[in-house]
């Protein structure tokens, strides 16, 4: 594109004449003026920054934790082999990991440095090792169990001691050592790998390992931190333009500016300016370069012009910028997009210039009509899809796109490794291979189940009619149709002795009184001994009492007979023989009871079988309840849950019937039961090592030529190679199966593939060899291998039958070995052979004998030596230990005495057949290539696919059309490509984001990438009201000399001067920022006072860890549970309560390993952990250890359980909480001077809390006058609670002064917006939502009364008044609106419409002032009640347009307001002036007649704010006087403690 083409009808010399007109005319004015200014953000961590190469080896660890080490040996120490450059250093690691990574992988690897995305991996081991601590004088160190040396003498002698101590916690995340001996002490070195002193330590411990003295582990240790930090991307930045509707700017003039000029630059972002390029304009005149430069500002001034545009010419702006951005050649489309979307306000005018062809709009409408059916999207909504995976923008940061970018590389490459075509690979992709949730069943056709009732033939239900076409009889919803078949059963299999039998018989009694069309049954698991006596043994008296009335009765009396026993049982109680014998001799007064329970009774049928059942099925611990066989969960075995689910599941179950009745599958005359049990999810046996969801796979996407047959070139395999290996070298045995052709057993593709493992020459071993091959006699869809792994090295004498078997796979074809095999795992011919009897005699019809006798003669073990090195290297398993691999699943090691039979073969089959096997299979068959390659394909694929983590399903996507209206940029071809599709409107927050995102992919990796616009018509408003950055950069930044680039930042060139801005920062959800170091402020931005550059930094402050805790015996959240984090030597850095809604807490910590308790007082007391999931530590244990390693979100699950003997206490009780000293430990630190502990009671008593919001400069100055007024009238000791989220650095900085010398203490708190409550976009209404939702959970339980003050508020009163106010038992007081300054009235919005109604004759209330009791507002739950209305009221935009204040008066109805008398909040706007004299506070509110700005109001308002703001100026200058002018505030200085 040149600089031409933009004029079209302009002719070349008329444009560069103008070109010199315009140049010539503008030296001529010499307009010098200041430069443009700028404004830049900037985000480290608060951590030092940290080595790449340490970085680059936990994406290798990422990998395996092979190529970690192969890249740690590799690197051991690097300090001779580059030239002390940045540059040198980066080229030599990316060097390094070529070697180890696929090209593929390497961009990522060299994205992932540029995100810096493993940098929080590094810092947290270095966190660890601060909590070791290191030793003295050491810059590597060794600590064996909890001793540390650095010397190779001092090892030695901690290795022979070490056994003695407490072995260490191993993380998740740590790097061992391969081939560490697990018995043996365990190491951990503490170093940086790259460094010599690391290379000699390595060497000591690594010599150490094989000799199988220690087990080995290696932590990142940085001795020497750098002193810079790590500058961070993967964020946005938004400049959005303020309503300047009321002036709430400072006065104040900034001292000092900072910045440097550099980020300006030669590389500006906007090339094109007013139809010049002026990046080819500078290439083509280099001589003119000033000139040009000069030009161009002018040009830049002249378009930001911010002029609003009237309605109608915004009404097609989404189209319009549609049509600029698809008129762009497809290289360029996305920099116009993400041009044109970040920077829309000052572009705005001249896209309104445009022309929209009308193909472009047919087709987008088009599209549209597909979108919002397949995909749910309105116009205006966008989605991003890579290879058919949906990525949620809003929740999902660029940490999250990486690592779904990363898998599927692997799972591409894989593909690709296997040689399938690019084309297929997308096929194969979107195969949906997932393990699915379909539930299995099992048969309840079985003699060991005790029916109570048969719907087909009891009499109680005669009535019913009997045909299955009443199915498709309408009827209302949700009614239980009543018909005589056994549709629906129910089993319950239960130890009568244990305590919950009751719970659940009384259920299945319930369902039977009250005539619900279920068939129950019973099965009772007791002791199966031979002679036992039923009048020593509950569980037996039951069951031959049962038995006894059936025969004696009917099983119906029998059911009312138990019934009636267990109703004998105290809750909590045991059933005893006693309670059964008071049963029975009471309705069968003749009979004599010893010889109905005793231990020679006749009544003793199914006793043993109940048991047996139970164990055949394999349904896990008791009580069981099965619905047509399918077990049901753990939780829904709760009394009222397990009625709900039932009835639910009959409901469910009746439209799988009603289908079944319809297409003809399912006569009145045929069994309904046998039909269910026919169904393809019942099972004979349900193994929940099978069915279990966490599943290991080998890594076979390899092809190779390596085989078993040498030892001594196996052993230097590493582990993919040998997976491949092992399957070169497999031979199989199959059913001989006949297939449509013809042709015999060869010719059939099998897409189940079993590895039998385990040592045939033992009985073991061989049973599970028999039963693979029982199962595979009987399909035609399994081959069937051996791997051999021998309990003993092998020899000829421990190795026959695994030889003979090897033999006969190798030479017999796959029907005559499978014979032969099936012979030898026989336990007669084992002993046989053992005894020494000739092999040959076993040989089968049609094998070749002396083929056979050869290869079993050979002299050569290598194939028995490379199975057991392989079972020991890679499957992990002990000599002699079984297992099983199903298409490339582990499913070992199996205990010595687990059942693994033939019905588990067949369940692993059907669960095969069902995900993966048939789907794969059928593609496979396209290929086109012979057989055995072709199974060999299917089991390799398998496992390839089902080893990736479960996603979301892919989704299908075939869209209308993509000629006029779609961005298209093709990929390399022959290369593996990813697939992405974007959707979007380019008028939207989205299209800021997408733009670059899509952008730094195509640079990234190779893409076939299509964009269709999706954009809204009649737009009524500007849509896009703000300029926004996204910092991300593909690889790592190197300038011209070698070094790094400072880092990533944002930069806002050429920005409009006239508007005034707010700059808000987008980090990813689990990120808490603070703003450091900056004198500007970032609320109210104004360009024309600015000398060049605004540098807003920000630092990383908390990596956040949330959580969802419930109490298990309520399933309810505990509300007002406190937890605590910290190490073991600080227990509390940081607490967090409890919420309602969803149990929801959040603590702020940072990279490395932290321990979560429950607070010490209350929580401790009244309860303790039940279990945690998504932690580092094993679930049993008590202290909960959670590693922050990464920048993505942490989400745990923690349940807790009420200690026994505080059952019916509450965590949120009336008592004040005298004994938490905890609390009153950390309010003390507060204090200015140390407080001794017997003064706690009176300050607990006597300290008034206020809590505060501020944003700006100008609110930040109202804060201090507000402060200043409270003290100046108030006598009691006072506290300020500020959130930081917000506050200034400057504010930050001045605080800890004015406490010292105001003497009060003051106190930071901050908590970050829920991820699941509605967000809020403006700045504004966040900090409003702040006021309001969170008042339960920003302060310690400690606190019972809180009083909001307004920043922009003057107290003239002793607040001591306002917080012993009588509340009357309602959770918090706020003053009402004045009505008396009647010119005002038409302004009163709540006097009319829905307020009017809703409050009915109810006052409506003021924010700027309120009290809250926060020991009532918890009990009642109003925080949760508070947070439920706004969830729902703020999905509508129009509502809640003043937060703070609609939402408590929304909710008047359910948590009542208690008015305070008028005086306590006067503000001119509203009340008249007699009120005046009265008035104990005075607020600034805005007036909506005259708006009149803040300041001016307040010098005219109030009589003393000019002095107090005089005082506040000259302690101001005083402090900066006494700092150095030059240094800022050392961290560590504060005199406050942070929640």
């Amino acid at each position: 594109m040149t600089a031409i083409s933009y004029g079209a009808g302009f002719g070349v010399g008329m444009r560069m004449w103008l070109l010199w007109v315009l140049l010539l005319s503008l030296l001529s004015a010499a307009s010098g003026g200041a430069d443009s200014k700028a404004v830049t953000t900037t985000l480290t961590t608060k951590w030092p920054d940290t080595p790449l190469l340490l970085e680059a080896s936990e994406f290798l660890a990422e990998e395996s934790q092979e190529k970690f080490w192969d890249f740690v040996e590799a690197n051991q120490n690097i300090e001779g082999e580059h030239d002390d450059t940045d540059q040198a250093y980066y080229d030599l690691i990316v060097k390094k990991a070529r070697a180890l990574l696929s090209s593929v992988q390497v961009n990522m690897l060299k994205f992932a440095l540029s995100l810096r995305a493993y940098s929080s991996t590094v810092h947290s081991f270095q966190q660890i090792a601060s909590n070791e601590p290191p030793p003295a004088g050491c810059s590597a160190f060794f600590s064996v169990h909890g001793e540390k040396t650095c010397d190779e003498e001092g090892l030695a002698a901690l290795l022979k001691t070490a056994l003695s101590r407490p072995k260490p916690f191993i993380f998740k995340g740590d790097h061992q050592y391969p081939g560490s001996n697990p018995e043996a002490p365990v190491v951990i070195l503490y170093a940086e790998f790259g460094k010599a002193d690391f290379q000699t330590l390595h060497q000591v411990i690594s010599s150490k390992v094989y000799e199988g003295l220690a087990t080995y582990v290696l932590r990142h240790y940085v001795a020497n931190p750098s002193g810079r930090r790590v500058y961070l991307s993967g964020y946005g930045v938004e400049l959005a333009i303020k309503s300047q509707e009321y002036k709430a700017k400072d006065d104040t003039q900034v001292q000092g500016t900072e910045g440097n000029a550099t980020v300006m630059g030669e590389k500006d972002p906007v090339d094109e300016v007013q139809g010049f390029l002026f990046g080819k304009l500078k290439t083509v005149y280099p001589e003119l370069k000033e000139q040009l430069k000069e030009l161009r500002k002018h040009l830049v001034e002249s378009t930001n012009d911010m002029a609003p545009l009237k309605v109608w010419q915004m009404q097609d702006l989404s189209f319009q910028t549609a049509a600029r951005i698809l008129a762009a050649p497809a290289a360029e489309a996305l920099s116009v997009m993400k041009d044109l979307s970040q920077n829309f306000p000052t572009k705005a005018r001249s896209i309104t210039k445009t022309v929209v062809n009308s193909e472009i709009r047919k087709e987008i409408g088009d599209n549209q009509k597909f979108f919002k059916g397949t995909l749910g999207l309105q116009p205006g909504d966008s989605a991003l899809f890579i290879n058919g995976l949906h990525v949620d923008l809003d929740t999902q940061d660029i940490f999250s796109v990486f690592e779904v970018l990363r898998s599927e590389a692997r799972v591409m490459e894989g593909l690709r490794s296997l040689h399938i075509d690019t084309p297929f690979i997308h096929d194969i992709l979107k195969l949906n291979v997932q393990p699915s949730d379909s539930d299995y069943a099992v048969d309840i056709r079985n003699p060991a189940i005790n029916w109570i009732n048969n719907l087909e033939t009891d009499h109680r239900y005669s009535s019913w009619p009997y045909n299955v076409q009443e199915l498709l009889r309408p009827t209302f919803p949700g009614v239980i149709r009543q018909i005589r078949k056994n549709f629906h059963n129910l089993v319950i299999i239960l130890d009568p002795r244990q305590e919950n039998a009751v719970e659940l018989l009384s259920v299945a009694e319930m369902f039977y009184a009250n005539n619900i069309p279920l068939r129950i049954g019973l099965v009772f698991v007791v002791s199966d001994d031979d002679d036992i006596d039923g009048m020593q043994d509950a569980g037996v008296a039951l069951v031959r009492a049962y038995n006894y009335i059936s025969d004696e009765v009917d099983s119906q009396s029998a059911f009312e007979a138990v019934i009636s026993i267990f109703n004998r049982v105290a809750v909590g109680g045991k059933l005893s023989v006693g309670d059964v014998v008071k049963v029975l001799e009471k309705r069968f007064p003749y009979v004599e009871v010893s010889s109905v329970l005793g231990a020679d009774s006749s009544y003793d049928s199914n006793r043993k079988e109940g048991g047996a059942y139970y164990k055949q099925t394999g349904v896990g611990p008791l009580p069981v309840v099965m619905y047509n066989g399918i077990p049901y969960q753990r939780e829904q075995l709760d009394p009222d849950e397990l009625e709900t689910v039932t009835m639910q599941k009959i409901l469910e179950t009746t439209s799988f019937y009603q289908r079944a009745v319809y297409l003809g599958e399912l006569a009145t005359d045929h069994d309904v039961v046998d039909f269910i049990m026919n169904q393809p999810n019942v099972v004979p046996r349900i193994n929940p090592r099978v069915l279990s969801t966490s599943r290991t796979y080998l890594d076979l996407s390899d092809t190779n030529n390596y085989f078993i047959d040498d030892y001594a070139r196996f052993s230097t395999l590493d582990t993919k190679e040998k997976n491949t290996a092992v399957a070169n070298s497999m031979n199989y045995m199959t059913k001989k199966g006949m297939t449509t052709t013809n042709r015999h057993d060869d010719g059939y593709i099998r897409p189940v593939t079993f590895w039998v493992v385990g040592d045939f020459d033992q009985p073991s071993g061989r049973q599970l060899l028999y039963d693979a091959i029982r199962h595979m006699k009987t399909s035609n869809n399994v081959r069937l291998g051996t791997i051999n792994n021998p309990a003993a090295a092998p020899s000829e004498e421990t190795s026959r039958v695994a030889r003979a078997i090897g033999a006969a796979m190798q030479t017999q074809s796959a029907n005559n070995a499978k014979n032969f095999i099936t012979k030898l795992a026989k336990e007669e011919t084992a002993a046989a052979l053992q005894k020494g009897a000739d092999v040959g005699e076993f040989a089968v019809g049609g094998m070749d004998v002396s083929l056979f006798k050869d290869a079993y003669e050979g002299p050569k073990f290598d194939s028995l030596l490379s199975h057991a090195a392989y079972c020991r290297d890679v499957l992990k398993l002990k000599k002699g230990q079984k297992a099983v691999i199903s298409n490339g699943r582990i499913i070992g090691p199996l205990e010595e005495d687990e059942l693994f039979n033939q019905d588990d073969f067949l369940l692993l089959e059907s669960i095969i057949l069902k995900t993966s096997g048939e789907r794969i299979k059928s593609k496979v068959q396209q290929f086109g290539i012979e057989e055995d390659r072709a199974s060999d394909l299917v089991m390799k694929v398998d496992s390839l696919l089902s080893s990736q983590p479960k996603g979301e399903a892919r989704v299908e996507y075939d869209f209308a059309d993509d000629r006029y209206s779609a961005v298209k940029i093709r990929p390399k071809e022959g290369e593996v490509y990813f697939d992405v599709v974007a959707v979007v409107d380019p008028v939207t927050r989205d299209a800021q984001k997408l733009a670059p995102l899509l952008l730094v992919l195509t640079q990234l990796v190779n893409i076939n990438l299509r964009v269709f616009m999706n954009c809204q018509s009649k737009l009524s408003d500007m849509p896009l009201k703000s300029f926004y950055r996204h910092v991300l950069e593909p690889e790592v930044v190197i300038q011209a000399d070698g070094s790094f680039s400072p880092g990533p930042l944002a930069r806002f060139l050429d920005m409009p001067q006239s508007p005034l801005f707010t700059l808000n920062i987008n980090t990813p959800e689990s990120w808490m920022v603070e703003s450091v170091h900056t004198r500007y402020d970032l609320d109210n931005i104004y360009l024309e006072e600015v000398e060049n550059i605004v540098a807003a930094e920000y630092e990383l402050e908390h990596l956040l860890l949330e959580g969802h805790c419930f109490d298990v015996s309520s399933g309810q959240p505990p509300r007002g549970l406190q937890f605590t984090l910290g190490t073991a030597s600080d227990p509390v850095i940081m607490d967090t309560i409890v919420m309602a809604n969803l149990g929801y807490f959040q603590l702020k910590a940072n990279p490395g390993a932290w321990i979560l308790k429950m607070r010490k007082g209350r929580s401790e007391e009244i309860y303790k952990m039940y279990s945690h999931e998504g932690t580092d530590s094993p679930a049993e244990s008590d202290d909960i250890v959670v590693v922050l390693n990464t920048f993505k979100s942490r989400i745990i699950k923690v349940k807790v359980q009420k200690k026994p003997d505080k059952f019916n206490e509450e965590l949120l009780s009336d008592v004040t909480e005298e004994n938490d000293a905890g609390f009153w430990k950390s309010l003390t630190r507060g204090f200015t001077g140390a407080a001794k502990t017997e003064e706690l009671k009176q300050e607990k008593d006597d300290v008034i809390n206020i809590f505060s919001v501020a944003s700006g400069h100008l609110y930040e100055r109202f804060l201090r006058i507000m402060m200043l007024s409270v003290l100046k009238n108030t006598k009691t000791p006072v506290k300020f609670w500020f959130l930081k989220n917000y506050l200034s650095p400057t504010f930050k900085e001045f605080i800890p002064h004015m406490a010292k010398q105001y003497g009060f203490q003051y106190e930071l708190v901050q908590y970050k917006w829920p991820r699941w409550l509605h967000q809020q976009t403006e700045k504004q209404r966040i900090i409003w939502g702040y006021k309001i939702l969170f008042l339960d959970v920003l302060f310690p339980l400690a606190v019972d009364k809180i009083l909001f003050v307004d920043a922009d508020q003057i107290v003239r009163t002793d607040l001591k008044e306002l917080r012993d106010f009588d509340l009357e038992g309602a959770p918090y007081g706020y003053t009402p609106f004045c009505e008396s300054r009647r010119e005002m009235d038409g302004y009163r919005f709540w006097k009319s419409g829905y307020w009017a109604s809703h409050l009915a004759g109810r006052r409506y209330h003021i924010s700027a002032l309120y009290v809250v009791d926060l020991k009532k507002f918890r009990k009642i739950a109003a925080g949760d009640r508070l947070r439920g209305q706004y969830q729902g009221l703020s999905q509508d935009p129009n509502s809640l347009s003043n937060l703070d204040q609609d939402l408590p008066n929304n909710m008047i109805h359910q948590v009542p307001i208690k008015s305070l008398p008028q005086e306590w909040l006067w503000c001119e706007t509203w009340c008249d002036d007699s009120t005046k004299k009265s008035a104990k506070t005075i607020d600034l509110c805005n007036n909506p007649m005259t708006k009149e700005p803040k300041l001016n109001a307040a010098v005219r308002i109030v009589a003393e704010w000019s002095d107090y703001d005089q005082e506040i100026k000259r302690f101001q200058t005083k402090v900066k006087e006494k700092i150095n002018p030059n240094t800022k505030i050392q961290q560590g200085t504060d005199v406050h403690t942070e929640l």
